[in-house]
């Protein structure tokens, strides 16, 4: 079985055609639709740019090598089960190994359907991405829905995918509108200013794959050091507490040692000179 135009267009959509190289969520360089070194030639590196025809082309070929692995795996099925595979394969390249499969085949179609939507993680985290590409790929998978049919976009869905494009840009220093999940002309300078500040991105305020991509590593690297400075303050602040302390029972022990060699200093004195000392009281006493 071969991967339908409606397969190839589908999947095209859900990554997006960059001209010009990216880094993905994972850090791997990519350009085209979704092309990284692990397809083949060509080897996206920084600077590298291609036409959308270019993209298209590479996009068959790579295409084309998931196929055999993505047919061995879901065995008979249907046209739109089948691109579906191609489009989770072509975006993991772990069709043979995902445990949905094996319930797929089994006919048992929930438990398929959740496992699928298992795999939403990029670089360790969960992807707000990838968990509408799994939704995306379940409806084609077991539905037959190929998401080109004409029909409304629930308005709650946009506006809380442009809430987290707000909030991300904010907590990056780039967004300081309100997070009300309009596509604000504010937004749209904010997208502009931030991909100026990276050089690999095309400054068109659209908040397209790369940039979304690129957003996406910035965030979790700020997360990840907050994280780090966060544990870093509780280490310094444990060994504070380790050292007063350390100093507190220093001085207790310093105090007792004092209190010993004080009481070991009289009882010296007395030995000596308790005599002369006893002697010298009488002698006043019968004085007076």
């Amino acid at each position: 079985m071969k991967t339908s135009d409606r397969g190839t267009a589908f999947i095209a959509a859900q990554e997006g055609i960059v001209t010009r190289a990216y880094r993905d969520v994972a850090g791997n360089w990519t350009i085209g639709a979704g092309h990284t070194a692990a397809a083949g030639q060509p080897k996206p590196v920084r600077g590298m740019t291609m036409t959308r025809d270019e993209a298209l082309a590479v996009l068959a070929r790579d295409i084309a090598k998931c196929e055999p692995r993505v047919a061995s795996a879901l065995g008979v099925g249907s046209q739109a089960a089948f691109d579906g595979g191609v489009s989770f394969d072509f975006n993991t390249g772990a069709i043979d190994r995902a445990s949905w499969v094996a319930a797929f085949r089994d006919g048992n179609v929930a438990s398929a359907r959740a496992g699928l939507m298992e795999w939403n993680r990029a670089g360790g985290r969960v992807v707000a991405g990838l968990i509408s590409r799994r939704n995306a790929e379940a409806a084609l998978i077991f539905d037959g829905d190929y998401g080109d049919k004409k029909r409304p976009v629930a308005e709650d869905a946009l506006s809380a995918d442009t809430t987290s494009l707000q909030r991300d840009l904010a907590a990056l220093g780039f967004y300081a509108g309100p997070l009300d999940g309009i596509a604000s002309q504010a937004l749209t300078s904010a997208v502009a200013a931030y991909q100026k500040s990276h050089p690999d991105l095309v400054a068109d305020g659209i908040a397209g794959p790369a940039t979304r991509a690129s957003i996406a590593r910035d965030r979790a690297a700020r997360r990840a050091a907050g994280t780090s400075a966060g544990s870093a303050a509780a280490a310094i602040a444990s060994a504070g507490i380790a050292v007063h302390a350390g100093a507190a029972h220093a001085l207790a022990v310093g105090g007792t040692v004092m209190v010993l060699l004080a009481v070991v200093a009289a009882a010296f004195l007395v030995l000596r000179w308790g005599d002369e000392f006893r002697r010298a009281v009488t002698s006043t006493t019968k004085d007076r």
